[in-house]
């Protein structure tokens, strides 16, 4: 157990962070994820529509155009492109369901509270949050409840597990396909046992949600996207949708929307790329990258890396030059004093199995 955002959570259980790895990706395993934020959004007229304007002036998102029971990838941004915080957005009907990191979860609520006029902003103190991942997913939550089988990625419906009323949605962090489950915080323990006792399913910690996530090429707030890195730079243009972009129904009115549109229309000096690293060594994050393996050009820096037991060798994302951003570009990291050999690599490592 380690201190993770005010929070006690398990890095690893006794089968260890990289038989845990390979478990999630060969059949199911369960993450306690009830230290991010669950929150609701609801607009005074009742209108979800009005929520979902509302929203819109944060995130450079269409949630305008989210069906009911739909839910869509998001960031907050500021003034100046940066991004706050990366989120989940769900139409619930009549609210929004928006669930945010745990670290920053204090100040996005504060954000929402701020600048989301005429709505209420509630933070979910008594639900917690966990994740069904990997191939058996499907067949470890419907022997509790048949009907999420017939779920498709991204979609978030009401279902009743262990006798209780719980939001599901079909989504995750792995890069596999599974589901996330918000349920009443006193039935979480009975809902964790009745998935763990099936016989595909065990119980993973934060060490293997890391390297599941990173060879699944997605970002983690903190590390690959900050303040410092906008939507554009860190490769995340798929999320913003053509009516908030130049020319859309609803272009811009988002913090930081005249660089954000700029660098969609004009590129940027930077990208976030995936690195594959030579040999069997992990280059960890903060580790300096140059052009050059005689360290003369610094080029920028790694934002995460470890080692990726489903690709069998270490794996990384970082940010270089636009024009090294190329699959195929060789470039340098400084690990001890030497200068070691990483390719630039297309994201994701491995190919996502999302039920699409």
């Amino acid at each position: 157990m380690v201190p993770f955002a005010g929070y006690d959570m398990p890095v690893q259980y006794p089968a260890g962070v990289l038989k845990e790895h390979l478990h999630t990706r060969a059949k199911a395993g369960l993450f306690d994820v009830s230290h991010m934020g669950q929150v609701l959004v609801t607009a005074a007229t009742g209108a979800v529509a009005d929520a979902a304007l509302a929203l819109e002036k944060l995130v450079p998102v269409d949630i305008l155009g989210l069906k009911e029971g739909r839910q869509r990838y998001g960031f907050f941004t500021d003034d100046n492109g940066g991004i706050l915080d990366d989120l989940m957005i769900t139409n619930r009907g009549d609210h929004l369901l928006v669930v945010v990191n745990a670290a920053c979860k204090d100040a996005d609520v504060a954000h929402m509270k701020t600048h989301l006029t005429g709505c209420t902003v509630t933070l979910l103190k008594d639900r917690a949050l966990i994740a069904l991942q990997g191939p058996a997913a499907e067949a470890v939550l419907a022997s509790l409840a048949p009907e999420v089988a017939a779920m498709k990625f991204m979609d978030v419906r009401d279902v009743t597990l262990v006798g209780v009323a719980c939001i599901v949605s079909r989504s995750g962090y792995s890069g596999e396909d599974g589901y996330e489950i918000s349920v009443p915080s006193d039935k979480a323990e009975e809902l964790a046992k009745a998935l763990l006792a099936h016989d595909d399913c065990e119980a993973i910690g934060l060490g293997a949600r890391d390297s599941l996530r990173l060879e699944a090429g997605l970002c983690l707030y903190g590390n690959d996207i900050d303040t410092t890195t906008s939507p554009i730079e860190a490769s995340l243009e798929w999320a913003i949708q053509k009516a908030r972009r130049t020319g859309g129904e609803r272009e811009g009115g988002f913090p930081g929307a005249e660089r954000i549109l700029s660098e969609l229309a004009n590129k940027t000096s930077r990208r976030r790329v995936g690195l594959k690293p030579e040999g069997k060594a992990p280059v960890r994050a903060h580790a300096k990258l140059f052009a050059d393996a005689e360290g003369q050009r610094e080029i920028g820096e790694v934002t995460s890396g470890t080692f990726g037991p489903s690709v069998e060798g270490p794996v990384a994302m970082g940010y270089v030059p636009s024009e090294l951003a190329v699959p195929g570009q060789q470039v340098f990291a400084e690990v001890r004093g030497k200068y070691l050999p990483l390719t630039v690599s297309s994201l994701p490592f491995i190919t996502p199995t999302y039920k699409r």
